[in-house]
């Protein structure tokens, strides 16, 4: 790989901090990076720890005040081999190099691309933006972009809307709008977190074919260890707004130095047999764990067998869920969409069914349909021998204290105007299960203490809490009732692979106290393998396979399942 002795770009001692009521808060202190061309560098770290606070000051992109850049130098050499330092730029001049010069990939496809104009309107605005291109020959180097992204029929894709295309689809595109003017630098701001693996595997290569092709620095921005070892040639482990460690990423991998890299690579489930407890970053920050950068040996782990009774707790006989794709004028439906189609499987007393599968596969919608948050098109489901198909209203209210789900995403499944505490006494009240608020009161402060938060937690607000303690209070508040039968749809994918490490440990402790049976939904097979007593995946509606966790996990049956599994970027580091 050849380097010019110039980095592409240089951050240099940078210092910013947030003014906040109580005076300057920190945010990132004292950060060095370089970026060569054709080269990927990795900006790795839990959320907070000032991965995105120091790429948006690359753009110019942070809100100030309440930021404010408090020392350092960005130093970035463009195509005409001019180096300026971009915190001396007027808007003017970052309106030239945005987009140009340097180009950025968000998190959230969906919010980044505006709704109202079709994927052909918003990259063909990105072209002409920094170009007089004629609107023709903007439209057909649009088309190029597309089928260089490689999405499915480019020319068909200008005319369609944000909302008609997948996540992975509308990462494409977003891919294409900052490659439109060949940029310099590309900075890639956790542009895989809420994708499946398979579509995660495919945008990664995707990055990493363009780069090579156009010999652009790239900066990576990302929480998963797995994800850098799939794509970043060098990377920097950011805590807490410092660079606590830096190297290649064999030497990270194979030697890391400092407590919190090793805890980083040491907690995510793919390294970790079912029925050991994961390790989290502050078992290493505590000095707690001495094992180096290598996982532990599960020789000593007791897995307890999966739990088998005569008679299932839920039964579900060839279940269907349609929904109409196409009507007639008049409303005649002429088409449907099969999200599930004609499924049947059992779930046992005490057992965790793992389901898994990519987006769009229906197990989700499975998931809904079996406590009748959906109503199912044919087949039947019993719980505990009687076809819930068969319930009134009335009788479903009381099953619902029996059988709970936890969402995926834990704010927008919290009332932002209750407190958590009145969120989850919410549940106690509404069923009449606890008769007085003190009782109530007492109730909720025991549960907030048993997903590990504190009784003084019960009067604040959701914002005032991180998605890990959201998590951990929705968790509480499903557990409110003492269900028999509880669904997690999706309930870790949002998180840091060490908070997700957290979260898994908590609810198998909570598991083994309350006894209840699990069906845990995911697009990620090692959490699956990890949590699961049995797995089934899912395709297109319909059943792929089912089996022990072990079994599908090492001797997978389908192509399908081999698939999900070989896309796992964790898997990398076992033999990097």
């Amino acid at each position: 790989m050849g380097y010019v002795m110039t980095p592409l770009l240089s951050i240099q001692e940078l210092t910013i901090g947030f003014q906040t009521a109580d005076g300057l808060a920190p945010g990132v202190q004292g950060i060095n990076l370089q970026v060569q061309r054709g080269e990927i560098v990795a900006l790795v770290g839990e959320s907070g720890s000032g991965k995105s606070i120091t790429s948006l000051s690359i753009l110019q992109l942070l809100p100030m005040p309440p930021a404010r850049i408090l020392s350092g130098k960005i130093l970035f050499t463009d195509s005409h081999q001019h180096c300026a330092d971009l915190l001396k730029h007027s808007p003017e001049q970052m309106q030239k190099i945005r987009g140009n010069e340097i180009a950025m990939i968000f998190q959230e496809p969906m919010t980044s691309l505006n709704p109202v104009f079709t994927c052909g309107d918003q990259l063909i605005e990105a072209i002409r933006a920094h170009t007089k291109m004629p609107a023709d020959q903007a439209r057909q180097k649009a088309i190029g972009l597309f089928g260089k992204v490689k999405l499915p029929d480019p020319a068909g894709m200008l005319s369609r809307y944000p909302h008609q295309l997948s996540g992975g689809q509308k990462q494409r595109v977003m891919i294409a709008m900052a490659m439109s003017n060949s940029p310099s630098l590309l900075i890639c701001d956790e542009p895989t977190t809420a994708l499946d693996v398979t579509v995660q595997k495919t945008i990664l290569e995707l990055i990493r074919e363009l780069q090579q092709t156009e010999n652009m620095g790239v900066i990576f921005i990302t929480h998963d260890l797995g994800v850098v070892a799939e794509i970043a040639d060098r990377a920097l482990v950011l805590y807490k707004g410092k660079v606590v460690e830096e190297g290649t990423v064999k030497e990270l991998f194979h030697h890391p130095q400092h407590p919190y890299t090793k805890g980083l690579l040491n907690c995510r489930p793919v390294l970790h047999v079912k029925g050991e407890r994961l390790p989290v970053v502050s078992d290493f920050m505590e000095g707690t764990e001495k094992q180096g950068g290598q996982s532990k040996t599960p020789s000593a782990v007791e897995i307890p067998a999966p739990v088998r009774t005569t008679a299932p707790l839920v039964q579900v006989e060839d279940l269907s869920v349609w929904y109409p794709s196409k009507k007639t004028f008049l409303g005649k439906v002429l088409n449907y969409t099969r999200a599930v189609d004609g499924v049947s499987f059992d779930v046992y007393k005490g057992e965790t069914l793992g389901l898994v599968g990519e987006s769009g596969c229906g197990k989700t919608t499975l998931g809904r349909a079996l406590l009748r948050l959906i109503d199912p098109t044919g087949g039947r489901i019993l719980f505990g021998g009687t076809d819930l198909a068969a319930y009134t209203a009335g009788e479903l209210k009381k099953l619902r204290s029996h059988i709970q789900i936890i969402f995926q995403d834990p704010y927008s499944s919290l009332n932002p105007r209750l407190t958590i505490g009145a969120a989850i006494a919410e549940t106690l009240k509404v069923h009449g299960l606890v008769s007085t608020k003190r009782e109530r009161r007492q109730q909720v402060e025991q549960l907030l203490e048993k997903v590990s938060l504190k009784a003084e937690h019960f009067d604040r607000y959701p914002h005032e809490f991180s998605g890990g303690q959201r998590q951990r209070i929705v968790i509480a508040r499903a557990l409110a009732l003492r269900p028999s039968f509880i669904v997690c749809d999706e309930s870790v994918s949002a998180l840091d692979v060490s908070v997700q490490a957290q979260v898994l440990n908590l609810l198998n402790d909570l598991k083994k106290e309350f006894g209840f049976t699990v069906v845990f939904i995911s697009h990620d097979l090692s959490v699956i393998r990890y949590i699961s007593d049995r797995i089934l995946v899912m395709n297109k509606g319909k059943i792929e396979e089912i089996g022990e966790a072990e079994a599908v996990y090492t001797h997978p049956q389908m192509e399908y399942t081999r698939r999900l599994i070989e896309a796992i970027p964790m898997r990398r580091l076992l033999t990097i």
